[in-house]
């Protein structure tokens, strides 16, 4: 173990239990989003996928003059695509390269940039994952009451896709909360990595 995380750790074991136990979270919930960012890339790829599959089909079905796409494939197409965001939440906002205006944010001072994120994530983001988890539970709950389909020809279920919306939002509240850790921790002379204190400067 370095010296920095020696100190890291001592500093850690002052703060008492509940910080301990915060922290942890913190950890658990830095590597869940870790996780689905991973399988989100992969979303990535079967959107690429399944585009050109049907890009292919239809300019070849038109040459022939015969259908050889449908709804199935269209569908298919955006339901991986929205995958790929609502899978992506959690390391999106995890590692910093969520939409903020970064060339002013960068130059503030650590301590400066945890009550930005305190402050920022408290009264507008939890808030907003609250709301969220309960306007889509609704209706999620009421989409596979009905076992919902797509109103178009040969489309696909709905349900599912509007379920990930639901998971997405836990995925997203999951790392908000331990974004609000890490600045407390930081606040409270932890050493601890904010989230887009290594990302690139840029302007949204």
């Amino acid at each position: 173990m370095s010296a920095v995380s020696e100190t890291a750790a001592v500093a850690e074991q002052q703060m008492g239990p509940l910080m301990s136990a915060a922290l942890a979270y913190q950890r658990f919930a830095d590597r869940v989003s870790e996780f689905f960012g991973y399988i989100a890339q992969y979303f990535v790829l079967l959107t690429i996928v399944v585009g050109l599959v049907n890009t292919v089909l239809r300019y070849v079905g038109a040459t022939t003059g015969n259908k050889l796409t449908s709804n199935v494939v269209i569908e298919a197409q955006w339901y991986l695509y929205s995958m790929i965001f609502l899978l992506g939440f959690g390391y999106v906002l995890k590692n910093g390269i969520n939409v903020r205006v970064d060339f002013w944010f960068a130059h503030q001072s650590k301590r400066t940039k945890a009550w930005i994120d305190l402050i920022g994530h408290s009264i507008s983001l939890i808030p907003f994952c609250a709301l969220g988890l309960w306007i889509s539970w609704q209706g999620v709950t009421f989409s596979w009451s009905i076992l919902e389909q797509s109103p178009d020809a040969d489309g696909l279920p709905r349900y599912p896709i509007k379920t990930m919306i639901l998971v997405g939002i836990i995925i997203l509240s999951i790392q908000a909360i331990a974004e609000v850790i890490k600045a407390v921790a930081v606040l409270r002379g932890i050493d601890i990595e904010l989230a887009g204190s290594d990302a690139p400067i840029r302007v949204e």
